[in-house]
């Protein structure tokens, strides 16, 4: 499948499915939070394939909430609740016409998750939440179930539209975890 994706940069997308490979050779399923129209599903999912790892993707398929203070930015004027908005059934159908897997799919905001509708067990964590609290949110449901040896991806950090995600990392801290995390 070719590069195209209008939320992650080619170099990122390039970073991410690198990390998504060594995350083959781990114990555990993949997550994604914040799937849009799935573009970066896709390609994870690509990954996966021939693999036994199911991929769980989800959003709110309500486009973005609403901002809190920690997400104010100049910069960042255009994200505004409703934005990026797309539905489940797209996200589905776009794996159909790909050939691919369909993952599981869960439609809800982040703070309302728990964490049974998680794998036990994830090897590969991506994060694209854009805002404090879907980061933060995102974070508390999957640092328990991270394998040791596991890849966690939080995008948007050093992006100052959006600095709510610099702010829920730093807050969460990353040191002293037995997982990988990096930070695009």
């Amino acid at each position: 499948m070719s590069w195209k994706n209008d939320q992650v940069t080619k170099e990122e997308t390039d970073k991410i499915i690198n990390l998504a490979k060594d995350a083959l050779n781990v114990d555990g399923d993949f997550v994604e939070f914040g799937c849009y129209k799935g573009d970066t599903s896709l390609l994870i999912a690509e990954v996966l394939q021939g693999s036994s790892k199911r991929l769980w993707i989800y959003d709110s398929f309500e486009g973005l909430p609403e901002k809190s203070a920690f997400d104010e930015s100049v910069l960042g004027q255009d994200f505004r609740a409703g934005e990026l908005y797309a539905t489940k059934r797209e996200v589905k159908e776009r794996f159909l016409r790909a050939g691919l897997a369909v993952p599981v799919i869960k439609k809800a905001w982040f703070s309302d998750l728990e964490s049974g509708d998680l794998p036990e067990r994830i090897a590969l964590a991506f994060l694209d939440g854009d805002f404090y609290e879907s980061i933060k949110d995102s974070l508390k449901l999957v640092e328990s179930k991270m394998v040791d040896g596991g890849i966690l991806i939080v995008h948007d950090y050093n992006n100052a539209a959006l600095p709510g995600v610099q702010r829920a990392v730093d807050e969460w801290g990353v040191s002293g975890r037995k997982f990988r995390i990096f930070l695009l």
